[in-house]
């Protein structure tokens, strides 16, 4: 393909937004609707089949709401799902939040176009505009510009690019089944953690069977006292059964601080508080890194027995039993709940046999493997991807 010229947006689309129909009278533009009514939180799919929601005829006659062709690109113009993309798989209306785009087909693939319009969402957020929340609108969407080939070229493009997208989404997917496996397996061993159906050994709270500790705290006084900086954890790197490693921070801290709150092989990792219903996340450390504390905000719990192992520790307290006690437990303000160190340690175990505590580790630790190995080919797949949009787009496919 030969270099092309970048057209605007504006130039070969028409655009435009919806809007919203008067909550007040939802018997008349909402209830018993038929026609799809898109919001911008709901383009996570490359195609969009259905809503949540649907409006009227009605509210397509006497609001502003507009019916947009299928085969339109939807962008999310608005807060935390600005730059979202989608295309109408059906014709449908949308909210205010989101921009439509009706390319002229006699210049432009709708695929093709969605596939470029991936590679200008970084643009698109460099423009935003408003305050707290970052804006777009249709001028800065109409402004874009894009390579545009003849139309076969376009579609060959997008041939190979949806096919590169096909074997992503099902590492994706696979993944996504392996999560599923590990949950069913856990049930499977141990029963409904809730009800103790199987009948295990509850007693035990967690503060009988481990050493519970907070950790550093930012911003506190180092004034005068010898220090050296390492890495720390933060809330946000302390996922659900999983480290996200690549935002890690550094801190400064006394060789006191380093020996009390270094963390090591096994120690479960608890964040204090955040959404409801992500208390008890948590994930065990597995020396990712040769030196690491935590701050104040994680709890870090270290066994001081033999009769849990420490992955089946993660599991029971991150289960719907966990979730379950911390909801009960936790101090809850305007939709944030969070933890204390005494709630933490009252934690009702359950203590199933070592010996199936054991072979539920050697399972899941199969599958980590699995998953590992789906990971990587994902990250190959998107490293192809990436290379095939840029090439692409330069001409040079």
């Amino acid at each position: 393909m030969s270099a092309v010229l970048n057209v605007r947006i504006g130039d070969f689309c028409e655009t435009g937004s919806g809007s919203t129909p008067p909550r007040d009278q939802m018997a008349r533009y909402f209830d018993g609707g038929t026609i799809p009514w898109v919001k911008s939180g709901e383009l996570r799919e490359s195609i969009i089949n259905a809503t949540e929601e649907h409006v009227t005829d009605a509210a397509l006659k006497e609001t502003s709401v507009k019916l947009v062709p299928a085969n339109a690109l939807l962008v999310a113009m608005y807060g935390a799902t600005v730059g979202r993309l989608g295309i109408l798989g059906v014709q449908a209306t949308t909210n205010q939040a989101v921009c439509h785009i009706v390319p002229d087909p006699q210049r432009a693939d709708v695929r093709y176009l969605f596939r470029v319009l991936e590679t200008k969402v970084s643009e698109m957020l460099q423009r935003t505009v408003g305050g707290a929340q970052p804006n777009i609108n249709q001028g800065i969407v109409r402004d874009l510009r894009v390579p545009l080939p003849p139309l076969e070229e376009q579609r060959r493009i997008a041939a190979i690019l949806d096919q590169a997208e096909a074997l992503r989404t099902q590492r994706r997917q696979a993944l996504a089944q392996l999560d599923s496996l590990t949950q069913s397996l856990f049930l499977d061993m141990f029963g409904d953690p809730v009800a103790n159906d199987r009948g295990w050994p509850d007693s035990l709270t967690l503060g009988e069977v481990a050493d519970i500790a907070s950790g550093v705290t930012k911003g506190r006084n180092l004034e005068g006292k010898v220090t050296r900086e390492l890495p720390y954890l933060a809330v946000a790197n302390v996922q659900d059964k999983s480290l996200r490693l690549d935002g890690i921070k550094s801190i400064d801290a006394t060789e006191d601080e380093i020996q009390r709150y270094r963390l090591r092989k096994n120690d479960l990792l608890l964040t204090e508080g955040g959404d409801p219903d992500k208390l008890g996340r948590g994930t065990l450390w597995n020396d990712e890194l040769p030196e690491c504390i935590h701050q104040n905000h994680i709890f870090r719990v270290r066994l001081t027995t033999e009769i849990l192992t420490p992955l089946f520790l993660n599991w029971i307290v991150g289960s719907s039993r966990g979730k379950k006690y911390f909801l009960r437990s936790a101090k809850q303000t305007t939709g944030i709940a969070s933890i204390n160190m005494t709630q933490l340690k009252g934690f009702p175990l359950l203590v199933p046999p070592l010996a199936l505590q054991q072979t539920f580790a050697t399972r899941i630790q199969a599958i980590q493997a699995l998953k590992a190995t789906h990971r990587a080919a994902l990250a190959q797949l998107d490293a192809l991807f990436a290379s095939l949009q840029q090439r692409a787009f330069a001409g040079e496919l």
